[in-house]
């Protein structure tokens, strides 16, 4: 749609200029480092960083409807740097130029409500945000978008040059990574670290599809991440970990479409996550905080991040209900179906320590619930939601574990809907279906297979045929009749299937 057909009141907000006054500001001591270079952690204290724009009061000026208005019209351009998550960019980065805005396809992906069967299953209406239909298929798109465009502009202002961008991964990471920097080629590179044997081949196969360096390291991710934070601190490369605060910007995203696809209104909402490396979450506080502060919603919905008992340290430092007493300690994680979130020291602690008190007091009370699932459950609750219309991957299954977990502990009214995050598309986990159908799963994952979900193909071949078609000897005449009659009778007679 052309900007001139746009209401008069709206044509001076469509695209937007660069703006606001961006700081890194640490969460240890509280120092604030300008932007100018690459940045993660606080050079006096190593705390991580939270990025803030200093005029962010200017933002609450412009009246929350007009906000939306905004962009809701903006929605309808066909500018592509406004059509991903940028179309939030005063919100996530007001700094940078539309036309360093890396755009691949991130970003709108589609909230789908669960039919009612499997609501009555789960005892509450809810829906799943399908993230695994971004470009790299998973979330974390989101926050590529927003670190790569961040580094496309200081290349463009000449602050840096031929970078060699490195994460840590056990697997989205590294495929949203590897393919975003391969779109700034030559002037990025990039390179991953992967647990050794901890990744699906489907992930493995995204980073080298791409043309990054892929490095298998002993150990799990935790371990991938120390080498990955070696690096950063030793040598000039740019760490695309949820460490990184762009990162986090981009994610904030998610919070964003989710108020617009519910018109703003998020009164009787709730959001369910995976935690994970604690990333998401806090990107989802922030967002949520940032739209209410400038009056575009009214209601802070409730927040439930979710872990498995394999890796549990966020759910484990809020069973403490005293703050004063709280104290964080890292787990050793065990074999998780939930791959991504197997993750037993998150790196963005600090920040969902500082953004659940902000979230919970801002709201004046208490939003934000941890809940800890069992591994038979993700799995259980995973093949549920797709034999009801969802391609939900292992942490949409832990979501919807989580949900049912909730409901029982009384979370959630009756009156309120959930939003659960499916962060990656199913197939990237299909393996773990394979596991489950197969009863292949090794002792130390706890999952035994229910038999009412498992399903295997089935070889149709009647014993009384003679000839059967093979590769290159196709059947004919007679034969083919034969063939094609009896397999039709054999799968009529296993659906019980009746001639009319």
């Amino acid at each position: 749609m052309n900007p001139k057909d746009f209401p008069e009141h709206i044509r001076p907000h469509l695209i937007p200029k660069p703006s606001g006054q961006m700081i890194y500001r640490c969460l240890g001591c509280d120092r604030t480092y300008g932007i100018e270079k690459l940045l993660y952690t606080c050079p006096q204290c190593r705390q991580v960083l939270l990025l803030e724009d200093t005029d962010f009061d200017h933002l609450k000026t412009i009246p929350g409807r007009l906000w939306r208005q905004i962009f809701d019209y903006r929605k309808m351009l066909t500018i592509p740097a406004l059509k991903g998550i940028f179309l939030f960019h005063e919100f996530i980065g007001p700094v940078i130029p539309p036309d360093a805005v890396v755009y691949l396809g991130e970003g709108h992906t589609p909230v789908i409500e669960a039919n009612s069967r499997l609501q009555d299953a789960v005892g509450g209406r809810f829906y799943f945000k399908n993230d695994g239909q971004n470009p790299s298929a998973s979330f974390k798109d989101r926050g590529m978008a927003g670190a790569l465009s961040y580094i496309n502009y200081l290349l463009r202002q000449g602050l840096i040059s031929d970078v060699l961008a490195v994460c840590a991964s056990t697997g989205d990471t590294s495929a949203a990574a590897a393919l975003y920097a391969s779109y700034l080629q030559a002037s990025v590179k990039s390179a991953v670290l992967l647990p050794h044997k901890k990744v699906t081949p489907q992930q493995l196969a995204q980073p080298l599809g791409s043309g990054a360096r892929v490095f298998e390291i002993p150990g799990v991710f935790d371990d991938c991440m120390k080498i990955v934070e070696a690096l950063s601190e030793n040598y000039p490369v740019a760490l695309l970990n949820s460490k990184n605060a762009w990162r986090i910007l981009g994610q904030e995203s998610y919070s964003y479409e989710i108020a617009q696809w519910f018109e703003y209104d998020l009164a009787d909402k709730v959001i369910i996550l995976p935690i994970g490396n604690a990333g998401n979450i806090t990107a989802v506080m922030s967002g949520l905080l940032k739209f209410f502060h400038a009056g575009i919603i009214e209601t802070l919905p409730k927040i439930i991040g979710v872990q498995s008992e394999h890796a549990d340290p966020v759910y484990t430092y809020y069973l403490e209900p005293d703050a004063a007493k709280r104290r964080f300690t890292p787990v050793d994680v065990r074999p998780s179906v939930a791959q991504a979130a197997m993750i037993g020291n998150p790196v963005s602690m600090p920040r969902v320590i500082r953004l659940v008190d902000d979230y919970n007091k801002t709201a004046g009370g208490r939003k934000v619930f941890v809940a800890r699932v069992a591994e038979q459950d993700i799995m259980d609750w995973q093949l549920r939601a797709n034999r009801n219309g969802h391609v939900a991957c292992t942490h949409g299954g832990e979501c919807l574990a989580g949900l049912v977990t909730a409901v029982k502990n009384g979370w959630i009214a009756p009156t309120e809907s959930a939003v659960l995050d499916s962060t990656a598309h199913a197939l990237k986990f299909s393996g773990f279906q394979d596991m489950y159908f197969e009863n292949r799963f090794p002792d130390e994952y706890g999952v035994v297979p229910r038999p009412e979900l498992i399903n295997t193909p089935e070889l149709v071949c009647p014993a009384d045929l003679t000839e059967v078609p093979e590769p290159g000897k196709p059947l004919s005449g007679q034969a083919l009749a034969r063939f094609i009659r009896r397999v039709t009778e054999e799968i009529a007679t296993r659906l019980d299937l009746k001639k009319p």
